[in-house]
């Protein structure tokens, strides 16, 4: 008697689906899953020494976090494509290769633009979360995918949080910003051995070549839009090299979609970044990712604006950052591991829309009130839940849809705009803070109380924003 298992495919070996070997794929995926999302954060409580260290100001050292995300928006589709054409597991391995790569050149790095290209190198390994999602489906049966999507996809805004607490016991004890990086050049190695020893290589290939014209495109035209936004105020809006970057990337961006509609195999398949089901799951993952992002390095700033100095914040140190976000951090384990049982009765849709609504209540409750350290705990027990669950059912809703020989490319369609809309509110509120400001000295300027409200409140809309596009979503597709 002949038997073939799931998962068998050009003569491998076939998948061992005992429910010990699951186990340890899922533990290798959501230990890499952590070191990702830390790497993003890890550089966020350190910016305010670095505008003194690095001699720069709050929209040059944005750029640290900016870079990361551009680069993975540009790399997640790419690396997505290699997935289905070569295999998942190979292209994770090189994501977390080139994490490490990157987490080295920042622990030597002492000026500005060599810590960029460190981040943009760091920043590539966004692509492991679709690329892991892809290895859950092809891996997994049928009745524990959302569960484990649920749980890998949950991880990026844990490790966010412990990258965030990581850094401040760190900082706590030095000045010096190497060892942070380090950390995760460390914590690298040990994510890929596991999933070296773990993970299979199971799955479909597709033939075909990669779309390298397509990410070049598509690099460019996030640059001038990013570059547009964040220099803005500087530069002045209707400055002539504002202006500039703004036409030049709606030029590359019509470029781009007339390219990715000739090439035989696109970088981006637009049906599914446009598509009936696709849209309202990217739209919404977008706004989400611009509030989760956004979030991150604002609150951390606030935290250490000095009260007494400016009239306004919470004195707090790098450690602070990270003890505020404890409840976030625990909060967000929680409906790691808990979210795919709701998803499972009411739909990945209608829980995004509910854990959208609680983010934008923690961005909304800062803007409203910001004074004392019970404003901070409070935002974070709500932004930990808010985010614990949407983004578990996001990476359900971005592939329930599609075949499962498109689940990697989804997946990283999905998540470029998610680190795109992350790009997007870093600039925005760079650019927020960098307009409104007190001169506290000749050399010496802080953001004012108002700009914090407001880039608070932007947060709080591209939240609401989420969990209107979800709940509509839910709505019209009904059953699906």
């Amino acid at each position: 008697m002949t038997t073939t298992a799931v998962g068998q495919v050009d003569g491998t070996k076939p998948a061992d689906h005992s429910k010990a070997h699951l186990g340890l794929t899922l533990l290798a995926l959501c230990a890499a899953g952590l070191v990702v999302s830390l790497q993003q954060t890890v550089v966020i409580p350190l910016l305010p020494r670095f505008i003194t260290q690095l001699h720069t100001d709050v929209a040059g050292v944005t750029w640290l976090f900016t870079a990361a995300l551009l680069s993975g928006a540009v790399a997640t589709p790419l690396l997505s494509r290699f997935g289905d054409m070569y295999g998942k597991k190979p292209m994770v391995m090189v994501a977390m290769g080139v994490l490490i790569a990157g987490s080295v050149i920042c622990a030597f790095a002492t000026s500005l633009p060599v810590y960029i290209v460190g981040r943009a190198l760091q920043g590539i390994s966004s692509a492991m979360i679709p690329l892991a999602i892809g290895i859950i489906r092809d891996t997994f049966p049928r009745e524990r995918l959302v569960s484990a999507i649920g749980i890998v996809s949950g991880t990026m805004g844990v490790g966010g949080t412990i990258g965030l607490l990581a850094t401040g016991v760190i900082a706590d004890h030095t000045t010096n910003p190497h060892p942070v990086f380090w950390l995760t050049a460390g914590l690298g190695v040990i994510a890929t051995v596991l999933i070296q020893v773990s993970a299979k290589n199971n799955g479909v290939r597709h033939g075909g070549k990669p779309d390298f014209v397509g990410a070049a495109l598509l690099a460019a035209l996030l640059i001038c839009l990013l570059l547009g936004i964040s220099e803005g105020p500087r530069w002045g809006w209707g400055s002539g090299s504002v202006i500039a970057l703004f036409a030049a990337a709606a030029v590359l961006a019509a470029i781009w979609v007339f390219v990715e509609l000739k090439v035989e195999q696109p970088l981006v398949r637009l049906q599914l970044l446009v598509g009936p089901q696709s849209l309202s799951a990217n739209v919404a993952s977008a706004l989400l990712g611009f509030s989760m992002f956004g979030a991150f390095s604002l609150v951390s700033n606030f935290i250490q604006t000095p009260a007494d100095k400016v009239g306004y914040g919470l004195s707090g140190t790098v450690l602070s950052v990270g003890l505020y976000g404890i409840p976030s951090a625990a909060l967000m384990t929680f409906f790691s591991f808990n979210t795919g049982r709701i998803s499972a009765k009411i739909g990945p849709a209608y829980t995004l829309a509910i854990g959208a609504v609680f983010a934008g209540l923690s961005m909304g409750w800062l803007a409203v009130s910001h004074d004392h350290k019970f404003d901070m705990i409070m935002a974070n027990v709500l932004q930990g839940t808010g985010f614990g669950i949407g983004y578990a059912a996001l990476g359900t809703l971005a592939v329930q849809h599609v075949p499962m020989s498109e689940s990697g490319i989804a997946s990283g369609i999905n998540s470029l705009v998610r680190t795109a809309g992350g790009s997007i509110a870093g600039a925005i509120t760079g650019s927020i803070l960098t307009a409104h400001v007190l001169h506290l000295g000749p050399h010496a300027a802080v953001p004012t109380e108002g700009a914090y409200v407001a880039s608070f409140a932007t947060l709080a809309i591209g939240a609401f924003g989420a969990a209107a596009v979800a709940l509509g979503h839910g709505i019209r597709h009904k059953g699906h």
